[in-house]
């Protein structure tokens, strides 16, 4: 019988503290990383060559809504493909427990705006077979998974099912019982395995409002007190457990700053504030967070900055785009059916409050977006041209020439906005501040518009081998160790003897993010863009291999990480 069941052989070693690479083999145990360093091969019942491949922890991914994909794909694609191996779910308040069986087209039809699930893959694809969070963490156990998963409660199903959809909707404050109750659940969630809450709150008519509920009105969380958030801290403090994950814009930076800083020293755990974000047109912004981050730190104050360090643009028709939600012409203007929708954009009438409200922030100056797939002969001519140089040639504003193609083709012509962080200079500000997380994938959302969830693969090609900015030991602490240590992955994000063996074995020189594709793999007819990787040799997810020479293995070892660890309240009643 032999002594290993995997043995890695002949890698370059990046363990993921930041300590030098070294040439070394890697042997695995019962999921579990047995030994490091020269092994015999001999002892090993299957042998990994990983001869001038570069061996890493696998990659951790703090910001996904994978909460309803991972119960259609198992290898919540697109993180799967890029080296992810484990990741977290209920991000932004937003989720599916606990929910009562009446509320559940209710909890799917929010999602379909605010992060742009489409409804007939969520209804076909999750099973609903659970109404309290705990209840929907066994679904999720249950479930096949070649990906790790930690969950965070999100706060908008507790605020429901406490105050009732329409207090709750309205922002009515919890009264003392049922901030009780609310902590109640929480802690009910907690005991069950979750590691954290999150929340979005964003001032529903601010410039950061861009993510709203299928009708346009707010987010439950987006009217929630800041006294349920201390009431929650409260209880992560009195647990010494768990993680905090906030995006949130009041519209006044002071008392957004204040109240993380509440947050994080009411109970003692780390904050993660979403997002940390370049805008090349006024620098002074991520420079200034970066500033408060810093000093945070110096103060012992446990916030950090989750940056958007991916430079994937939007690609979107007016059919399903929704991301302009932050001015209120054109919020209202694209909501509705797409004959609605069509009908407004094409209305002389409205033009000159969209001319008036034009969008900045997600996409970038409208001028700069390119007509990328005109549908007739009418706008073909159109073709890889700016808006800008469309809107010169007819002598007309830019959002006229734009929503005029779009009008022309029945809404289905498609654009492209390249994001509005594209300076180098810029992002290396966030690639430069050691504590500052890698991504936002948003893995699971917007899966019609944008592949975010290809920023580990984009990490080590673009801003490592093309642009130098920083050196892989730092690229794989940041991918991995870093978010594993903040967000309680026990044991993980490290390569050393003891820990579970999630590893990518990757080519170099070879590895790539391949060009954008659309694919109809989506439950309920639906289809999504995907972007996959090229280079990795072998995934491996509690030291099984999940994906070879870049395609599926289909090897469900994921788990469960209940508690961080994937440990349960009571393992021993589990168990039997």
């Amino acid at each position: 019988m032999s002594r290993y069941d995997i043995v890695l052989k002949n890698g370059l070693i990046f363990d993921g503290s930041r300590v030098p690479r070294y040439r070394g083999d890697i042997a695995i145990r019962d999921g579990v990383i047995a030994a490091i360093g020269r092994i015999d091969e001999a002892d090993a019942a299957r042998v990994l060559d990983a001869e001038g491949l570069h061996v890493a922890p696998g990659f951790i991914d703090l910001h996904t809504h994978y909460d309803a994909q991972l119960f259609w794909d198992p290898y919540c694609t697109l993180s799967g493909w890029h080296g992810v191996t484990s990741v977290v779910i209920g991000n932004c308040g937003f989720g599916f427990a606990p929910v009562a069986p009446e509320m559940r087209e209710r909890a799917m039809m929010s999602m379909t705006r605010v992060e742009a699930i489409p409804f007939a893959s969520m209804k076909q694809g999750m099973p609903w077979d659970w109404v309290s969070f705990p209840e929907y963490l066994d679904s999720v156990e249950r479930a096949p998974k070649a990906m790790n998963i930690l969950p965070y409660v999100p706060v908008a199903p507790l605020l429901i099912s406490v105050l009732g959809f329409d207090d709750a909707k309205a922002g009515r404050m919890p009264t003392e019982a049922e901030h009780a109750e609310l902590c109640r659940l929480f802690e009910e969630a907690l005991e069950a395995g979750a590691h954290g809450w999150s929340a979005q709150r964003l001032l529903p008519d601010g410039p950061s409002a861009v993510q709203l509920d299928y009708d346009g009105t707010p987010m439950v969380t987006d009217v929630m007190h800041d006294a349920t958030c201390e009431a929650l801290a409260g209880v992560l403090g009195k647990r010494n457990q768990g993680f905090m994950q906030m995006t949130i814009s009041s519209g006044s930076i002071e008392h957004d700053r204040g109240h993380m800083e509440r947050l994080a020293t009411l109970s003692g755990r780390p904050l993660l504030w979403n997002v940390v974000q370049a805008y090349d047109h006024k620098p002074e912004v991520h420079r200034a967070g970066l500033k408060w981050l810093a000093s945070c730190r110096e103060r012992g104050i446990r916030v950090y900055g989750q940056g958007v360090t991916t430079d994937a643009g939007f690609a979107f028709t007016f059919e399903d785009w929704n991301l302009w939600d932050d001015r209120p012409a054109w919020r209202e203007a694209t909501l509705g059916s797409v004959e609605e929708r069509l009908a407004k954009l094409a209305d002389p009438a409205r033009r000159p409050s969209l001319r008036g409200q034009v969008p900045l922030t997600v996409t970038g100056p409208i001028k700069d977006i390119v007509v990328t797939g005109p549908c007739t002969a009418e706008t073909e001519r159109w073709k890889d041209h700016t808006i800008g140089q469309v809107a010169e040639a007819l002598g007309k504003h830019p959002v006229d020439a734009m929503l005029d193609i779009a009008v022309a083709d029945g809404l289905r012509t498609e654009f492209f906005a390249a994001p509005p962080n594209v300076s180098l200079e810029n992002l290396k500000d966030i690639i430069d501040d050691p504590y500052v997380l890698f991504g936002v994938s948003d893995g699971g959302a917007h899966t019609k518009f944008f592949t975010a969830g290809r920023y580990p693969t984009e990490t080590l090609c673009k801003l490592v081998r093309e642009h130098n900015m920083l050196s892989l030991e730092e690229a794989h602490w940041r991918l991995s160790a870093l978010p594993a240590t903040l967000a309680g992955f026990e044991n993980r994000g490290v390569l050393r003897p003891g820990a579970p063996a999630d590893i990518v074995v990757y080519d170099y020189e070879a590895l790539s993010v391949l060009p954008s594709e659309i694919v109809h793999d989506l439950p309920g007819g639906e289809w999504r863009r995907v972007q996959r990787a090229r280079g990795y040799r072998y995934i491996l997810v509690n030291g099984a291999v999940t994906i070879e020479n870049d395609r599926e293995t289909n090897v469900f070892s994921g788990r469960l990480l209940r508690h961080g660890s994937g440990a349960t309240a009571d393992t021993s009643a589990r168990a039997a």
